[in-house]
């Protein structure tokens, strides 16, 4: 089973790195810069689950090749029309795409361009980054990439791939309600980086200041009541699912879109939170904390651009 792995970053380059470890046939759809980069020095993990160096093989976008069996996509958001174009080519009939974004807008736009039987639901949790020498740096135990139909169930494809992959030194899960688990995530994620960007701080100094749970529950609540209003299926007890998992995240816990800040980087609120902010307008849903996050998001955007 061919599986085209589009970027090698902190994700990609991570469970592509596990596959091939496991004997799996992987290629690795780069930019140059990051071919160099990969030609000299190979993919590095720097991991709590095990370090691994490998030597995969490489593609360049608009080289020739067949169709995968498999893509998975690992790009940011705002780089999934690159992406989309970049996969163009090496999509055949039978290829099943797995994307890994945050979030749910992107589906609809890989459904509209692909076809909805070929893109699968995916998502992950891991806590991973890339270092100076652009080194995959993965910091806790939890690795765990999940996949299934995105209408629910399962299928003889699905069921064929999750036994191709589970061998491999990472929890794949295949789920047979991925639609639902998406949504959660997004619930999770959306928080998660909203509160950690507004504050500038870690899951730990959030958690010991006055109001930090309280106002972290404040925006949870209020991206459960537009996902209710629009009829997204989720769980009854979503809310106290993600408080809770909030309260157990280790005290030096970042979100990925407060160390993208950091770094200076461009970063995913416009799919995030701008998302589900344009639907409570939408349906007239009052989201005061879920603004206020949004307007800091901004706010660092428009700083971000006027530095260059």
């Amino acid at each position: 089973m061919r599986t085209l792995m589009v970027g090698a970053g902190a994700i990609g380059g991570y469970f592509g790195c596990r596959l091939l470890e496991s004997g799996r046939d992987v290629t690795f759809l780069v930019r140059p810069k990051r071919k160099a980069q990969l030609d000299e020095r190979g993919l590095l993990i720097q991991s709590v689950n095990g370090d691994s160096t490998v030597h995969p093989d490489l593609l360049l976008a608009g080289e020739e090749a067949p169709p995968f069996d498999v893509i998975m996509l690992s790009p940011k958001a705002y780089q999934l029309d690159d992406a989309m174009n970049d996969i163009s080519p090496y999509v055949g009939e039978n290829t099943m795409i797995i994307p890994l974004l945050n979030g749910i807008a992107h589906m609809q736009l890989l459904q509209e361009r692909f076809g909805a039987d070929r893109v699968l639901g995916g998502l992950c949790f891991i806590e991973t980054t890339l270092n100076a020498d652009g080194d995959v740096v993965q910091t806790s135990k939890v690795h765990r990439l999940t996949f299934g139909e995105w209408n629910g169930g399962t299928s003889e494809r699905v069921e064929r791939l999750y036994e191709y992959v589970k061998a491999a030194n990472a929890s794949f899960e295949l789920s047979e309600n991925i639609q639902q688990e998406a949504w959660h995530k997004y619930l999770f994620i959306t928080m998660l980086s909203g509160i950690t960007t507004l504050t500038n701080a870690a899951v730990g100094p959030i958690r010991d200041s006055p109001y930090g749970v309280e106002l972290t529950k404040q925006l949870a609540e209020e991206c459960v009541s537009v996902m209710k209003a629009i009829g997204a299926p989720i769980s009854d007890q979503l809310l106290e699912m993600a408080t809770s998992a909030f309260e157990q995240q280790g005290y030096k816990m970042k979100s990925s879109m407060l160390r993208d800040m950091e770094k200076g980087l461009p970063i995913e609120g416009e799919h995030l939170q701008g998302y589900l902010l344009r639907l409570a307008e939408q349906h007239g849903i009052e989201t005061p904390m879920l603004r206020i996050v949004y307007n800091n998001v901004k706010v660092y955007e428009q700083k971000r651009e006027s530095a260059f």
